[in-house]
Parts: structure tokens; C-alpha cells; sequence
């Protein structure tokens, strides 16, 4: 089983995501789609199914109050190297950490958490001077919601592109 736990982005800013990924310049890749939409707070890797239990249980420990997030910005990892473009989420260090204090039993802690939903794959771009240009014209409206649970997730590699399902919602 491949696992992560995430965080649900609600449909209505889903949408607005959406109309951001519609501005995006043009280049080779892949935009994340609508149903993918996701902010990863930790990425579990492939275990057996007798693992999950373990897991779920670490889980349940998860001691963190609902807050709200913002997403604020647009940006990329390396301007040399474009490969992930992502939206910014804030507050999400706070559940991130707690989860991974829970896990530390299973898994190693993060050693940087970067709070990012990625929104876009890219594998080329014509002419990255230009296209960083036109990434730093989107506008980003302001998209507000609460978090009120997490979730772990099954991720399903296939051809057409990663499936995912909702093993556990962890309420906050």
C-alpha cells in the first residue's frame, strides 16, 4: 500500500484553483487534477497492509485544535529547474509537526516541511525567463477555509495518472 496524509480542499476552492491552473502559461506537463487536489502534510512510502493498523493508531493521538488556512501565494521550487508549480497554504506547520511526533515511532521526521499544494507538473517550458514572468502576474485571490480533519490516504499509481482514497479521516 502506497500511504500519505493530506488535507481535503474543499470544492468551492477547488474551483478557484482551478481558474488559477487556466492562467498558467503554456508548457509541457501535467495540470493536478480537480479530484487531486491536496495539501501532502507527510508521505508514508509503500508498507503491508499489517502495518496499517499501526498506523491508524498513531493517528488517533493526533492532538491539534481546527484553524484556519490561507492560500496565499503561487510559486516554484528552483527558477533553474521549473518542475512543480504550487499554492501556498498557511498554518499547516502546527498539525504537520504533532503528526509527525505521533509517527516518530514508524517513520523519521520530516526534516523540512514546506506547506504547498502542487497545482502543476511541469517537464519543459520554452522559455523559462517569460514564463516566470507570467507565473508572477496570476493573480491569487484570497481562499480562506478551516481544517477540521486530515486524512490517510491510498495512493494508486497508474497510467493515467495517481488515484487516491480516504482510508481514515482524523478529526481535529
Amino acid at each position: 500500500m502506497r500511504l500519505f496524509i493530506s488535507i481535503e480542499i474543499p470544492q468551492e476552492i477547488k474551483k478557484e484553483i482551478e481558474k488559477i491552473q487556466n492562467c498558467l502559461p503554456e508548457f509541457q506537463g501535467k495540470k493536478t487534477e480537480f479530484e487531486n487536489l491536496h495539501l501532502t502534510l507527510k508521505f508514508l512510502g509503500e508498507f503491508s497492509e499489517n502495518k496499517l493498523n499501526e498506523i491508524k493508531s498513531a493517528l488517533s493521538q493526533v492532538k491539534c485544535s481546527s484553524f484556519e488556512t490561507k492560500i496565499y501565494q503561487l510559486g516554484f521550487f528552483s527558477p533553474s529547474q521549473i518542475r512543480i508549480i504550487w499554492l501556498s497554504m498557511s498554518n499547516c506547520e502546527i498539525l504537520q509537526k504533532e503528526i509527525d511526533e505521533k509517527l516518530s515511532n514508524i517513520f523519521s521526521k520530516e526534516k523540512r516541511f514546506m506547506s504547498h499544494l502542487t497545482i502543476a507538473r511541469i517537464k519543459e517550458v520554452e522559455n523559462k525567463k517569460r514564463f516566470i514572468e507570467l507565473i508572477n502576474k496570476i493573480n491569487i485571490p484570497e481562499m480562506r477555509f478551516q481544517i477540521n480533519h486530515f486524512n490517510l490516504m491510498q495512493s494508486y499509481l497508474k497510467s493515467s495518472g495517481p488515484e487516491y482514497k480516504i482510508l481514515e479521516k482524523f478529526n481535529l
